[in-house]
């Protein structure tokens, strides 16, 4: 199911004004020029925000999103004919050989169910070429993140052109184990229309994530620190190893 800050037309057609601060991107840019990537693989590219960044640099991108709302939005943007958007999960995927597939944001997370997620991971190495790269973020649970998750701190209002201002906030609904669930509220100024999106998110251990990696055949190469959240936040870099088991991480550093 697509949560409806994603999949409700309304919601996707402010998505990008409200989340705008999007400079977390940059060390995904940095990355595609570290590994040298001409087709990169966008997995949950919602509104085409970071597909198009890398289309306009010359790369071949394909994006992958199972919000229909979303992909909308991204095919109506300034060259979207440069990038091949896919309705679905990264299972609906064909084998592209891509240098590099990424999960930016709350893409990881957001595939709270083990197995659909062991099947991501087992769908982007098919992907993949021997060798190509795979680079995703998830939240250390260990900082508890959701703690700061509550209207008084999430509250705001936006002026959208073209739709007026949208009050917006945040509000954690349970958590249960690894599992948080919270809800977005959006009230529309103009004609007072109030929606919501419930999100679930599973908060996985570092050595949970390099498990399902390396049981998906990829070799952990660098866990690393994101730049936008320092000491909150993990950036697995793995690669392809071709089948069978891959290996253990061996380092950590800094992006």
């Amino acid at each position: 199911m697509v949560d409806a800050l994603f999949g409700h037309p309304r919601l996707a057609a402010i998505y990008d004004v409200l989340d705008s601060d999007r400079s977390d991107l940059d060390a995904y840019l940095g990355i595609a020029r570290e590994f040298g990537a001409r087709r990169v693989l966008d997995i949950g590219c919602g509104t085409g925000v970071f597909a198009l960044l890398l289309a306009e640099r010359g790369i071949e991108v394909v994006g992958v999103d199972p919000a229909q709302a979303s992909l909308d939005v991204g095919r109506a943007k300034p060259g979207a004919d440069r990038v091949r958007f896919i309705h679905g999960d990264a299972t609906a995927v064909p084998p592209l050989r891509a240098d590099l597939a990424t999960m930016t944001g709350n893409v990881a997370q957001a595939i709270a169910d083990p197995e659909s997620w062991r099947a991501t991971l087992r769908a982007i190495h098919a992907a993949l070429r021997q060798g190509g790269h795979l680079v995703l973020e998830t939240r250390d649970p260990a900082r508890r993140a959701w703690e700061e998750w509550n209207r008084d701190a999430t509250h705001r209002v936006t002026d959208v052109p073209g739709v007026g201002a949208v009050e917006n906030w945040v509000e954690v609904t349970d958590v249960d184990g690894p599992l948080v669930t919270f809800r977005g509220t959006f009230v529309f100024t103009t004609d007072g229309a109030r929606l919501t999106s419930d999100s679930t998110l599973r908060f996985r251990s570092r050595e949970e994530v390099e498990a399902d990696l390396l049981g998906a055949g990829f070799t952990v190469d660098d866990v690393r620190d994101a730049p936008d959240r320092p000491g909150r936040e993990f950036v697995f870099v793995a690669h392809n190893a071709g089948g069978g088991s891959g290996q253990p991480c061996r380092r950590k550093s800094s992006m």
